[in-house]
């Protein structure tokens, strides 16, 4: 679940400042590429996504773009800890 947050935090911020750069845009205003200063609550679940996924980081970085990186680590996350504990969950049921 953190890292389902963390990637919707994520995709919350790159599209909320590639909207507010449009509109800049179109106003013809000059914009800056300053970045926000994510939350306390943001950071929180950046850190805890990046500690949960560091086993995948050499899977995933070999890409250039930081949408399929966090893409790839999401995916591996809920292939991982969803599908394989639930799994794991069942078979320890089941003997049990």
């Amino acid at each position: 679940m953190i890292v389902i947050l963390s990637f919707g935090a994520f995709v919350l911020e790159k599209t909320t400042s590639a909207s507010n750069h449009q509109q800049a845009l179109v106003g013809g205003e000059e914009t800056t590429s300053s970045g926000s200063h994510p939350s306390s609550v943001h950071r929180w679940l950046d850190e805890a996504s990046t500690e949960l996924t560091s086993p995948f980081a050499g899977v995933v970085s070999g890409t250039h773009s930081e949408w399929a990186s966090r893409g790839g680590k999401l995916v591996l996350a809920l292939i991982i800890y969803g599908f394989g504990l639930g799994y794991l969950a069942r078979v320890v049921r089941v003997r049990v």
